[in-house]
């Protein structure tokens, strides 16, 4: 017998006025899946969450959170849910057992179980030698842990990560990552919103949002093949000017700037290149090399948001 959704989002909608911030969204999560939630500012992602986290009741559709509807019984889903945010919702002048022993409190967990859970937090987080220590006094990787650690005291069957590695150098967010995947072999569901694309393909599935509409959802590895013409990495001496002259060349359907690099759609690699090239000589820009190269879900998420409007601006 297949388990039931850990989540299921049925073409949910809100506005504010006159202004939608989702339209018609719908999704489900598997028990225990990694679940990236992907989109430009403006996108209408933290309103989905807070939407199910039970922050905001929507105005149209509906969602079921460990079984419980979102609206309609949003303190019984947040019972049962860990949130944690970018901002990790730590107290700075509380020592690190101190901010683990008020959110034990918070969450209703005490006894012999909070001291165990306590435990596993400072053995996770690796700060047994650091627990009478203030957090803000810990480098920004401890206090992440930390923060994860308290939103999951209460072993919640759903963690909400809201851009969590925000700010974080590379190391401490790899070191994450490996946390996130034991709890998620553990049987914790974990919908994550990130801006890094290397962290996208961590997840199981990914879903991406653009003006407030679901634009795709599916594998990473299945996103890729989402982008089906042709696309052509081009290096010059300048990067800047040469995006110009490429966006305006014929063939050309869009081009972006990745790195020192461009990445232009084309409707045909041949005719694209010989296009290009032409156009940089015509401009007097030196041209670098000019080659096919497979899409990055970097690639394909640029050519999905524009596709579908772009991304909207205040």
């Amino acid at each position: 017998m297949t388990a039931p959704d850990a989540l299921k989002v049925e073409s949910l909608g809100k506005k504010f006025g006159d202004f939608t911030a989702v339209e018609d969204v719908s999704f489900a999560v598997r028990p225990g899946e990694v679940f990236g939630f992907l989109g430009p500012n403006g996108a209408g992602k933290t309103t989905t969450i807070k939407i199910l986290t039970g922050l905001l009741a929507p105005s149209s559709g509906g969602a079921t959170v460990a079984g419980y509807d979102v609206a309609q019984a949003p303190e019984e889903v947040r019972a049962r849910i860990g949130y944690m945010s970018q901002l990790f919702s730590l107290y700075p002048d509380l020592t690190v057992e101190e901010n683990i022993a008020f959110f034990g409190g918070l969450y209703g967990v005490t006894g012999k179980r909070r001291e165990a859970r306590r435990d596993w937090v400072l053995e996770m987080a690796r700060l047994e030698d650091r627990r009478k220590q203030l957090v803000r006094d810990l480098s920004l990787g401890w206090k992440q842990r930390l923060a994860l650690g308290c939103a999951v005291l209460h072993e919640p069957p759903i963690l909400f990560l809201d851009e969590p590695t925000s700010g974080v150098d590379p190391l401490s967010r790899r070191s994450f990552w490996d946390l996130i995947a034991e709890l998620a072999a553990g049987g914790t569901t974990i919908l994550v919103t990130t801006h890094y694309m290397e962290e996208a393909e961590y997840c199981d599935r990914l879903a991406l949002m653009n003006r407030g509409r679901l634009i795709a959802l599916d594998s990473p590895e299945e996103i890729r093949t989402m982008l089906d013409a042709p696309l052509l990495e081009v290096e010059s001496s300048s990067s800047i000017a040469a995006l110009e002259v490429i966006e305006e060349a014929e063939g050309v359907v869009r081009a972006s700037l990745f790195g020192r690099a461009i990445h232009a759609v084309v409707g045909s690699a041949g005719e694209g290149e010989r296009s290009i090239r032409a156009a940089l000589r015509k401009a007097g820009i030196d041209v670098g090399s000019i080659r096919p190269i497979d899409p990055s879900l970097e690639d394909v998420f640029v050519s999905l948001i524009e596709a579908s409007g772009g991304v909207a601006h205040d």
